[in-house]
């Protein structure tokens, strides 16, 4: 075998990409060829890397020294530098025909003989090693690839189901002359790289069979909002490159860093993509095909529960690895692939993220709508901001001329050709694709919001249209019609005040999580359980676990597309609950989460679907069947077992013991311990595992009886909107007495003035939960002059709360 041999300072990315590989795959230097290398070896960066027994296939690099020696020996840096005498990237005309020239004159250009030998030899010694031509994927690297600020995202091509000995000198080449690409000059301009100061190596690897199976993109980090604590996982059948072109829509897998890496099976979130196709080896010319996937195939996830966590696990390894080498947190962008062989999962490219990696934490930003607006298009958002201007719809590259700056490109699908134009866009909306498809990573790497796999934009909207593209309001992105007011907000967070008492949030929406997490907070003191019922789980629980006794037959085919993965229907609730809480209580973890039980009244379950079978006809639900009355209802009492088992679930599968539940409307201290009994039946043991229960303050007889309660109970939290309709005998709902209703009223303050003093001699925590202190900042100070331990707040309140919270102390 050549030694292995590389000058470090003159090709950095080279040389932690081949320390990447051969750390995979657990070999001496002399186990992996190196064609074209000289000067300098790796030396100690190689010995301090320990093998973590990580699938990488087996390969060969071929150096950016040959590729330089390769342009020296045949005199093409000079010819190249005259192409590139009138460049002008804004101009595509003249970038496609500059582009085209010195892509040509790289690939009529024949490799030095020595060089060609070299290649030859080592892909021979691969072949004795799995057997005659076999197949490998070529795949290109330039030197200033996936530098940390600087992604050069698919710039290059790879090759793959290449074989032969002329295919891999072929590829090879291509790879050479891919350096040139037109997105790849203009991205290098728009950089600020010299074209001439770049080189490219190459990597031949034997193929993974993922056309077999499955493959697909993780991150370390959330590329949306850079919380570093989760892995997001792309997966799809067939190939990788439909995942990262964007082609199809993947599955998507969250997996919780912190408690994976201490042993618990911490998937947060599993979303199902449609699959549509798969890319697969072809006979002929092209070398891949795409094929449609079986509606059957579709309806299924990509990966086992047992895969997710075992590349969850290596993106943790890798990022830990690449963390210590560099002394600093360097999150990673990583491809996989399973072999449909021998099943096995298998690493084939790890590069660092580039963007939220490199983003600002000290100053936060943040996009609101000032106002509703009509939504003509919905899908996943990228980003986080907002972005208007007149839609260019492009179904054709070759109309890639008619793109003017500032207008919002919508198309099919991005691939690196794109990029020229990209640059120019206010906003990007795609209808296919996923989180990590090329349209959303070039979207982040530019900083504007793209909204992605919307499946009808095209058709949707009309060029010359003016859209408003909001990827503000969680992980739904939506494009309204017309310019919708909104306001912009930066606040430099190392200015901001420390305060006693604690500010928390109150969190429905597990898609805004990771993003609400990054504003200076103590924990949530209400998550709420009602907005994943009704909008990621949308049917009754009694309807999932009685569906065969269902009269409609129009309800039972929904529910059944609804909970296709599941044959047991009442597990797609635990499911979907149990996600839906891990992913906000992951977001704030180790800092607790107060998670409400739920307190959907009988009218509002009654509308979700199947729910009108199972629900009372009540004159005032709001003073009815409702919280703790229910838990322990014989009409109610096997749904309240779901919901135990999805909060059973996320504390101790998924390791999130900072979950503390609180039982809501509970009226008297005997119904209170009534509603333990019944959690604890179902394995939530108030004190085992460490788990708290706490009870909203919000009746008249919480107050009246607080001694009472502080026995059954850990903590409280006042519900003010309950508290001051019941302790003024209003129906908050009615118009007629709307104008009465108000938290600040002398008998709210003394109700709450009573509790907050009761629940604290009795040495209980005690905090505020409802809307008062987010509307009224007088509340706010109200409550700090009480001595209240925690203010949970709507998170648009928090900022402006705390500087009054920080205030009132001081006073």
């Amino acid at each position: 075998m050549p030694e292995i041999i590389v000058n470090q300072e003159e090709q950095p990315q080279a040389a932690k990409e081949l320390a990447l590989v051969l750390w995979l795959e657990q070999v001496h230097l002399s186990d992996v060829p190196l064609v074209g290398g000289k000067n300098a070896s790796l030396g100690e960066m190689i010995q301090q890397l320990s093998p973590q027994g990580i699938n990488v296939p087996g390969g060969f690099a071929i150096t950016a020294f040959a590729y330089r020696d390769f342009l020296q020996s045949a005199e093409l840096e000079a010819k190249l530098r005259q192409v590139f005498a009138d460049l002008d990237v804004d101009d595509v005309k003249n970038l496609r025909q500059r582009g085209k020239k010195v892509r040509s004159l790289i690939l009529d250009t024949p490799f030095p003989k020595a060089l060609k030998t070299a290649i030859s030899e080592a892909y021979q010694d691969l072949c004795q090693r799995y057997g005659a031509d076999t197949d490998v994927a070529v795949r290109s690297s330039a030197t200033a690839e996936d530098l940390p600020d600087a992604s050069f995202a698919g710039q290059q091509e790879s090759y793959l189901n290449i074989s032969g000995t002329k295919g891999v000198l072929d590829a090879c080449k291509k790879c050479f002359a891919s350096l040139f690409t037109d997105r790849a000059i203009s991205y290098r301009q728009r950089k600020g790289f010299d074209h001439f100061s770049i080189a490219l190596s190459v990597c031949v690897q034997k193929m993974v069979r993922s056309d077999l199976a499955t493959s697909g993109v993780m991150f370390s980090i959330d590329p949306e909002t850079g919380f570093a604590n989760a892995v997001l996982i792309s997966a799809a059948y067939g190939l990788g490159e439909n995942v990262v072109q964007g082609v199809i829509n993947p599955d998507e897998y969250v997996v919780f860093k912190p408690t994976l890496k201490q042993g618990f099976r911490s998937i947060l979130e599993k979303r199902l993509g449609s699959k549509a196709f798969k890319m697969v080896y072809a006979d002929g010319p092209k070398l891949t095909k795409n094929l449609p996937v079986s509606p059957a195939e579709q309806r299924q996830f990509a990966l086992s529960d047992a895969e997710v966590l075992q590349l969850a696990h290596w993106a943790c390894l890798i990022e830990d690895h690449y963390t210590q080498l560099h002394g600093v947190l360097t999150p990673m962008d990583i491809e996989w692939a399973k072999d449909g062989d021998t099943q096995e999962l298998f690493v084939v490219q790890a590069r660092p993220e580039t963007v939220q990696s490199q983003k600002s934490k000290n100053v936060l930003r943040s996009y609101r709508l000032e106002e509703p607006g009509e939504v003509l298009v919905r899908g996943r958002s990228v980003g986080d901001a907002i972005a208007q201007g007149k839609a260019r719809v492009i179904l054709d590259m070759q109309k890639v001329d008619h793109f003017r700056p500032g207008e919002v490109l919508v198309t099919d699908r991005t691939d690196p050709d794109w990029e020229p134009i990209m640059k120019r866009a206010s906003a990007i909306v795609t209808e296919q694709g996923g989180r990590v498809c090329h349209a959303a990573i070039i979207a982040r790497e530019l900083g504007i919001p793209a909204v992605v796999g919307t499946g009808n934009a095209t058709a949707q909207l009309k060029t010359g249209e003016a859209v408003t593209v909001s990827c503000a309001e969680g992980d739904e992105g939506r494009i309204y019609r017309g310019l919708v007011p909104f306001e912009v907000k930066e606040v430099p967070l190392e200015t901001l005040p420390q305060t006693r008492t604690q500010l928390m949030m109150n969190v429905g929406n597990p898609g805004e999580a990771f993003s609400l997490a990054a504003i200076p907070n103590d924990g949530v003191g209400l998550a709420r359980l009602e907005f994943i019922i009704a909008n990621h789980i949308k049917v009754h629980p009694l309807a999932l676990i009685h569906h065969a006794t269902l009269e409609d037959r129009e309800l039972q085919d929904q529910l059944a597309e609804l909970t296709a993965q599941h044959e047991d229907k009442p597990q797609y609730f635990v499911d979907k609950l149990a996600q839906g809480v891990g992913m906000i209580a992951g977001a704030f973890y180790p800092k607790p989460v107060v998670v409400r039980l739920s307190d959907l009244k009988s009218n509002e379950y009654a509308n979700l679907l199947g729910g009108r079978q199972f629900e009372p006809v009540e004159e005032n639900p709001m003073l009815g069947w409702r919280g703790a009355s229910r838990y322990c209802d014989d009409r109610y009492r096997q749904a309240f077992a779901l919901e135990c088992q999805a909060l059973k679930r996320v504390r101790e599968e998924m390791g999130l013991t900072n979950v503390i539940l609180m039982v809501p409307f509970c009226r008297t201290p005997e119904e209170g311990r009534a509603v333990l009994a019944e959690m604890a039946h179902h394995g939530l043991v108030q004190g085992e595992n460490g788990l708290q229960v706490y009870v909203m303050c919000e009746l008249p007889s919480n107050v009246v009886l607080a001694d009472e309660f502080c026995q059954v109970f850990d903590g409280f939290s006042i519900g003010s909107n309950d508290l001051t309709q019941l302790t003024l005998g209003l129906d908050r709902d009615s118009a007629l007495v709307a104008h009465l209703f108000d938290e600040r009223h002398e008998a709210v303050k003394r109700m709450v003035q009573q509790a907050i003093t009761t629940v604290k001699k009795h040495g209980r925590k005690i905090g505020i939960c409802g809307q008062a202190p987010s509307d009224y900042p007088e509340f706010a100070r109200f409550l700090v002059e009480q001595g209240i331990d925690s203010i949970s707040l709507n998170p648009d309140s928090v900022l402006k709360t705390l500087l009054e919270v920080a205030a009132a102390e001081g006073d």
